[in-house]
This record gives structure tokens, C-alpha cells and sequence, in this order.
């Protein structure tokens, strides 16, 4: 195994090692990634747990039931695999697919302001989640915000009008009092 990751602010969480399976030293992995076998294209992953970083190999994978289960090379034992519990799966922001006109990963829409249509500003896009039927972006207030709620907007063609990433800006169709 490498030990020289690469800078942690390069490196984006796309699963997590959730516990070992088998004997032979595989780990269960929570992907973050749609579909969640994605996360198996990347054959070189950073784990970080706390300050604690270090670059592995994947020799392989497979996707059961809603886990995948993933074999990292030199990771024989399952003692040892079970050590490996609570890392995050990193990888370089580099190494993500480049996307269609219109498509953005999650971590470009952090930090937008979201602006509705009567040019108020409604804050500040902090997280976004999934709920099954749409995602969900959580807009925080921020400094000149309309206010101090926070708001949960669904990320929808409906309500999502527009993102300038040059400008730090998401236009959106959406009532201020709701």
C-alpha cells in the first residue's frame, strides 16, 4: 500500500468502508456514488479516518444487494480487514468524469447563493440529500440573506431555474414565505 494520499482538499468522499465481509479480508462499502457501483471504477482509493490517511489498491468488487462488498489488494485477513472499518473512500477531484452540458456534481452546488425570482437572496446552498422521490437542497441563511431560515428545496427542473458556477449563483422559482 502507497501511503502518500493526495492533498485532503483534492479529495472528495464518494463511500465509506461500513465492515468486513467474509474471510478473506473483503469490506462491506456504503457508496455515495449514482449508480453505487460506480464507486468500482476508481481502482485507486484514499482512505481517511480522522487524521489518518493512507492509499490503497481495489482488486475488485462486486455489487450485493445494496452494499457493495470490495477486495483491496494486499487485504487477506479479516482481523485486519476489520480495522479498516469507519474509512472514508476518497478520490481525486480529478479523477471524476467529466459531465454533460447542465449536470453538476453535488460539491459544485455548495456554497451557491440561491437567488428566487424577485432577486432576493435566500441563502446559501449548504448540503443537499436524497429522500427517494427528488433530492433536497438545504439553503442556510448567509450575510445579505432575506432572512434567517432555512429552507429545504427540491432539486427539480421545476423549481431549479438556473446555476452560474462562474458566479457563485443558483436562480430559482420559489416563494420566499414558503
Amino acid at each position: 500500500m502507497n501511503t502518500g494520499p493526495e492533498p485532503a482538499e483534492d479529495l472528495l468522499v464518494l463511500g465509506k468502508i461500513v465492515s468486513v465481509h467474509g474471510i478473506r479480508g473483503e469490506v462491506k462499502v456504503y457508496s455515495f456514488t449514482d449508480p453505487i457501483d460506480n464507486l468500482l471504477d476508481y481502482r485507486h482509493w484514499t482512505l481517511r479516518r480522522g487524521d489518518e490517511m493512507k492509499r490503497v489498491e481495489l482488486a475488485g468488487g462486486r455489487l450485493q444487494g445494496n452494499v457493495l462488498v470490495a477486495k483491496i489488494k494486499g487485504l487477506d485477513d479479516r482481523e485486519v480487514a476489520r480495522t479498516y472499518s469507519d474509512f472514508e473512500i476518497c478520490v481525486p477531484r480529478s479523477e471524476l468524469p467529466d459531465l454533460d452540458e447542465g449536470e453538476f456534481y453535488w460539491h459544485q452546488l455548495q456554497g451557491l447563493r440561491v437567488i428566487d425570482q424577485n432577486d432576493q437572496l435566500l441563502g446559501q446552498v449548504d448540503h443537499l440529500f436524497e429522500t427517494g422521490a427528488n433530492d433536497v437542497l438545504v439553503v442556510k441563511p448567509c450575510e445579505g440573506s432575506l432572512d434567517e431560515r432555512e429552507r429545504l428545496l427540491p432539486y427539480t427542473d421545476q423549481c431549479v431555474l438556473g446555476i452560474d458556477l462562474e458566479q457563485g449563483e443558483m436562480r430559482v422559482d420559489w416563494d420566499a414565505d414558503f
